[in-house]
């Protein structure tokens, strides 16, 4: 079993940045892949960026390609998702998840946190 919680999200002006966290306890944190997905009011949860269990792999949505950054501490069994430039769009509620490989898809994770709300204003 893994627990996953996240942290860091808040209220931003446009262009501005956060970071988010995300902590996980149970399992070896190490192993597992983590990713992390958001959902925006009256839409699909959507694939943000993903990181393989040893940090080397990244995968990012285009959509926020250039802008967040994921890396995690495996010391610290915390997974991070720095977000510079933020636009209104990406107002959302982000959710940390954990997989067995780095993956866009979201059925391939089998543990979710409960979420972490994100409001960038204009």
């Amino acid at each position: 079993q893994v627990q996953l919680v996240e942290s860091g999200g808040g209220l931003v002006q446009a262009g501005g940045s956060l970071r988010l966290s995300c902590t996980a306890s149970g399992r070896t944190f190490g192993n597992y892949a983590r990713g992390w997905f958001r959902q925006a009011p009256g839409k699909e949860r959507e694939f943000v960026a993903s990181i393989s269990g040893s940090g080397g792999n990244t995968l990012y949505a285009d959509s926020v390609k250039g802008r967040f950054t994921i890396s995690r501490d495996n010391a610290k069994n915390t997974v991070y998702l720095q977000m510079n430039t933020l636009k209104p769009e990406d107002t959302a509620v982000y959710y940390c998840a954990s997989s067995l490989t780095i993956s866009s898809y979201a059925p391939t994770y089998g543990y979710w946190g409960q979420g972490t709300q994100v409001t960038v204003s204009s």
